[in-house]
């Protein structure tokens, strides 16, 4: 099956966050790659966890440095200054070009539980925050994803099912288990009524730890047969990822039945044609 994918990406770290590189390295790699639209998006200041966020004097500073870029690179590369706002932040996302809504953490009795952080961290969050019931957990995560559009005004939403992460081989959970599809299902059919698109994330997939992306493709099919609109992103955090495995998942994406993807202009989305 031929089959095309947009040479951009709209979900990228720097150092400014967890990313590993510059922001200025990033769009030498991209436009090594051929890309002719990098967007950035620094996870956003949360008070209860800063070990991988921006500092709140960060954001300032990432956002004339990206500015600043994007003037240097005109005519290269179409630069954009994006936030991926965690559902927990309090912070504003009015300089944004664009906004990635994301959960990372289950809030329970006023503590944040990590999902993301490492199967250890995930295990503890089981333990401790959900007695030991993994169900209550992805319970509570997708109550929280029903509400990312909401909480974070977000312009396209994050690694939907994000608490898979570290689930390959069916680890923790069984994502058959009707107790989490009918989670994720309520989350994705409110998600629906905002007309946000999904992105397929393709971070997990370049770390070895998922050989689907976000969503997984039980969910895609799931949401196409709701018809909703798809973006790519591969969550890079280094030069090399960028647009990790799009062919495959743009491929995965055109048999399932989607037929284009949205892209993201300075006047709003496009639709890329796969």
């Amino acid at each position: 099956m031929n089959v095309k994918f947009p040479k951009m990406n709209f979900h990228t770290h720097t150092t400014y966050c967890d990313g590993k590189e510059s922001a200025e390295s990033m769009i030498q790699a991209a436009l090594a790659k051929g890309f002719t639209r990098l967007g950035f998006s620094g996870h956003s200041y949360t008070a209860y966890d800063e070990s991988y966020c921006m500092s709140k004097a960060g954001v300032e500073s990432y956002i004339k440095e990206v500015r600043e870029l994007a003037k240097k690179y005109e005519g290269q590369i179409e630069i954009f200054c994006g936030i991926e706002q965690d559902d927990g932040s309090t912070e504003s996302v009015m300089p944004f070009d664009y906004v990635i809504g994301s959960v990372h953490c289950v809030e329970k009795d006023g503590i944040y539980y990590c999902v993301d952080e490492s199967p250890e961290v995930l295990e503890k969050a089981i333990r401790e925050g959900f007695g030991g019931d993994v169900y209550a957990l992805i319970k509570r995560f997708f109550e929280q994803e029903a509400e990312v559009v909401a909480r974070t005004h977000a312009t396209f939403i994050g690694h939907f099912d994000l608490v898979t992460k570290f689930n390959e081989g069916n680890r923790f959970f069984d994502p058959l288990d009707k107790r989490y599809r009918n989670a994720a299902l309520l989350a994705m059919d409110a998600l629906l009524e905002t007309g946000c698109p999904f992105e397929i994330n393709t971070g997990a997939m370049y770390r070895g730890l998922r050989k689907e992306p976000y969503p997984s493709i039980q969910m895609l099919k799931e949401l196409y047969a709701r018809k909703g609109e798809i973006l790519l992103s591969s969550d890079s955090h280094d030069g090399e990822s960028l647009g990790f495995a799009f062919g495959e998942v743009a491929r995965l994406a055109k048999e399932i039945g989607f037929r284009t993807v949205k892209v993201l202009s300075k006047a709003g989305f496009e639709d890329f044609v796969l």
